[in-house]
């Protein structure tokens, strides 16, 4: 190799490492007398349609599932074996930001209340709770936010399956009692065939006013009303 590509090849960039949760942390705190543990994480912040759910999990050290990933980084057959698992031999909890809730707060501000919600939720009262992102939430224990965390700490990654899995079953319920929207395929998210079908029926009760989409199609409807109104009057 000439020395001119050699040069070249030591300036290419580096493959970026994958990241996967270890139980590591939690161990740490264990070691420390820091015991329960807790991983929190939400599903749902960006659809336009169904709540944010949150999750909170207290792995068990002896008994923690093997493949725990953040639920992005799997498929749905994964996800819901290992919810199985995380739900056999975990303590859980979930808590459920509504549309409404999410139209008075904002949605960073109700992600973090689900949150909240969830640890508040666990059957165990943990000493420390771990949750993904920049934001810590308010707890009755320390609280310690990790950007990444779902794809760095187990219990992160393990209630970012809970919580997936839990809002995945609750918009296809959503979508036999909408018939036409697509919720169960789509999830609520802005995609082409959500946009269309919000646009041809309308929006419903579990869509999120104050998402452009949506208030875009409320302004349309607002229009319709003041333009009916002296036929009315």
């Amino acid at each position: 190799m000439s020395r001119r590509a050699a040069a070249k090849a030591a300036r290419l960039p580096l493959a970026e490492e994958e990241l996967r949760p270890t139980f590591r942390r939690e161990r740490s705190a264990l070691k420390r007398g820091i015991w329960p543990v807790a991983g929190c994480d939400e599903a749902g912040r960006g659809p336009l349609a169904g709540p944010v759910v949150a999750a909170a999990v207290i792995l068990d050290p002896d008994r923690v599932p093997r493949g725990l990933n953040d639920s992005k980084k799997l498929d749905r057959e994964t996800r819901e074996k290992l919810y199985a698992k995380i739900c056999a031999s975990a303590h859980v909890a979930v808590a459920f930001a509504s549309p409404a809730r999410i139209e008075r707060d904002n949605i960073l501000r109700a992600s973090l209340w689900a949150l909240a919600r969830a640890v508040a939720a666990l059957p165990l009262a943990p000493q420390l709770v771990f949750v993904d992102g920049r934001d810590r939430i308010v707890a009755a224990c320390d609280c310690e936010a990790v950007v990444r965390g779902d794809s760095l700490i187990a219990s992160i990654a393990a209630a970012s399956i809970v919580a997936k899995v839990t809002r995945d079953r609750l918009m296809a319920r959503l979508g036999l009692a909408h018939p036409g929207y697509g919720f169960e395929r789509h999830m609520g998210y802005c995609v082409p065939e959500h946009v269309e079908a919000l646009t041809r029926l309308g929006p419903t009760i579990h869509h999120r006013r104050g998402f452009a989409p949506v208030a875009a199609r409320y302004g349309e409807l607002d229009a319709t009303a003041q333009d009916l109104l002296p036929d009315l009057l």
